[in-house]
C-alpha cells in the first residue's frame, strides 16, 4: 500500500538566523520578517532560533513576546550585544540548538545559521545570502584592512579562517534546499560549497519611497560604511570631478572617509527612515561601488525613481538594468571596476549625455516592483511546498516500503 503524503506544510517549524539584535538591521532580517508573516497566514506560527536573542524582551521589537531557541553564546559576557567576537565558537554554538521536534527547519543564513544540524526525517531550506565572505573570496582583503592583523595576529586569524571555511562547506552538505539571494550568490555557492542553488531575489518594501518628486542635482550613497562597500573609491571620485555627494551611513570607515572628503562631498553619517527616503525621492542618482550579494539600497533608489550608477559585477547585475547595454527601459549605467577612475568615467558620461532626463522615474519604479515582498512571498511560498511535497514523497516511500529505497525489491 502506498502512503499518500499531505501536502500542506506541517505545524511545527522552526525559523534560523544568525542573531536577532537591535544592532542588526539590514536585508537579512527582511528576510526573515518576510518569511516569518508568510508562515503565519498559513496558520502555521514558527518558533524561532538564533545564536542569541536581544529582541524578544523589546516592546517595540517585531520579535517581541516571541520563542527563540538560543546557543550557548546568549549566557557569555557580552555575547548578546558582540555576538561577533566569538567567531571562532560560532560553529560549534550554533549546532547545539536543539530542533529535533521541528519536521520542517528554514534558515536564513550569512554566516553559521544553515549549520543547525537536522536528520534525515526533518527537511531543511535555507535561503543564504552569502557564502561567509571574508572565509572566501574576500579573505585577503579583509586581513589587509584588520587591526589584529597588522598587531601580528594574522597566523592566528588565518588559521581560524581555514578551519570556518572547512566547516562552512561541510555545514552546506546537511541542506537539503539551498535558496540563493541572486545569481552572483548561487555562483559563490556552486564554486565554495559544490552545491546547486535556486535563485530567489530578496523582498524589498518599495512602497515606502516615492518616485514622482523633482530632482536635486546632487548625487547619493548610502550604505554601511566598511571597507567592502567602497565608499572611498565614490568619495575620491566625487572629489575629482567637483560635483556634489551626500554619504549616509555609519561605521567604522566614516573617520578615514570624513578626512578624505573634498568641499562637494558630505558626510551626513546615520539618518533615520524618513530622511534617507527623502533624500532617495530627490537625488540625481545613486551611486554605489560595492560588490553585493544583492544589494537591497540599489532597489530602493530604482523605487525612488532615482537611476542607480553601480558596479557591473554581483547582485547589481540582477537588479539594475544598464543603459550602455541597449536594454529596453534601462534603469541606470554600470561600471566595470571598483576605481575611482571607472566611476568617473560613468558618471561624466551620465552627466554629457544628460540621461536623468532620458531614464524614466515611473519606469524604474514598475521595475523595482518586481522586488517587492509579495513577490517574494508567492515564489517563496511555491518553492516552500514544492520542497516539502518531494520531501513527503521519499518519507512515506520510506515509510512503506524501505527496501524500496535500496534497490532491493526484487531480490530474493
Amino acid at each position: 500500500m502506498t502512503v499518500q503524503p499531505s501536502m500542506d506544510l506541517p505545524q511545527r517549524i522552526a525559523l534560523v538566523h544568525e542573531w536577532f539584535t537591535p544592532r542588526s538591521v539590514g536585508g537579512a532580517e527582511q528576510v526573515v520578517e518576510a518569511i516569518d508573516r508568510l508562515l503565519i497566514a498559513q496558520g502555521r506560527r514558527p518558533d524561532l532560533a538564533a545564536l542569541v536573542d536581544g529582541e524578544s524582551n523589546r516592546s517595540h521589537s517585531p520579535w517581541s513576546g516571541r520563542r527563540i531557541l538560543t546557543s550557548p553564546i546568549q549566557h557569555l559576557p557580552w555575547g548578546v550585544s558582540h555576538v561577533q567576537q566569538y567567531l571562532p565558537l560560532l560553529p560549534l554554538a550554533i549546532e547545539q540548538i536543539d530542533l529535533t521536534d521541528y519536521p520542517l527547519v528554514i534558515s536564513s543564513s550569512h554566516l553559521v545559521a544553515k549549520g543547525v544540524l537536522t536528520s534525515p526525517d526533518q527537511l531543511h531550506v535555507s535561503y543564504v545570502h552569502t557564502p561567509v565572505r571574508y572565509a572566501w573570496d574576500q579573505m585577503h582583503a579583509y586581513l589587509r584592512r584588520s587591526a589584529l592583523a597588522r598587531r601580528g595576529l594574522g597566523p592566528l586569524i588565518r588559521w581560524q579562517l581555514h578551519a570556518l571555511r572547512q566547516w562552512d562547506q561541510l555545514s552546506a552538505a546537511r541542506v537539503d534546499v539551498l535558496v540563493a539571494n541572486s545569481r552572483f550568490t548561487a555562483r559563490r555557492i556552486r564554486q565554495f560549497w559544490r552545491r546547486e542553488a535556486q535563485v530567489l531575489h530578496p523582498p524589498v518594501q518599495v512602497d515606502r519611497f516615492r518616485w514622482d518628486q523633482p530632482r536635486d542635482e546632487v548625487y547619493l550613497c548610502v550604505c554601511r560604511l566598511v571597507p567592502y562597500k567602497r565608499v572611498d573609491v565614490v568619495v575620491e571620485a566625487f572629489n575629482r570631478m567637483r560635483l556634489p555627494l551626500l554619504v549616509v551611513g555609519d561605521g567604522p570607515e566614516r573617520s578615514r572617509l570624513e578626512r578624505c572628503a573634498g568641499p562637494t562631498v558630505q558626510i551626513l553619517g546615520r539618518q533615520s527612515p524618513a530622511q534617507v527616503e527623502a533624500l532617495m525621492a530627490r537625488c540625481r542618482a545613486f551611486v554605489y561601488a560595492g560588490l553585493e550579494d544583492f544589494g537591497i539600497a540599489p532597489v530602493e533608489a530604482m523605487a525612488s525613481g532615482a537611476p542607480v550608477i553601480g558596479l557591473a559585477r554581483g547582485g547589481l547585475l540582477d537588479s539594475v538594468r544598464c543603459a550602455a547595454a541597449g536594454v529596453k527601459q534601462p534603469t541606470g549605467v554600470l561600471f566595470p571596476h571598483q576605481t575611482a577612475e571607472s566611476v568617473v568615467d560613468a558618471v561624466e558620461w551620465f552627466e554629457q549625455a544628460r540621461l536623468w532626463r532620458e531614464l524614466v522615474p515611473e519606469q524604474m519604479r514598475q521595475w523595482a516592483e518586481r522586488f517587492r515582498p509579495e513577490a517574494f512571498a508567492s515564489r517563496f511560498e511555491t518553492l516552500l511546498r514544492r520542497a516539502w511535497e518531494d520531501h513527503s514523497q521519499a518519507y512515506a516511500v520510506a515509510a512503506s516500503d524501505p527496501a524500496a529505497l535500496l534497490g532491493l525489491s526484487d531480490c530474493d
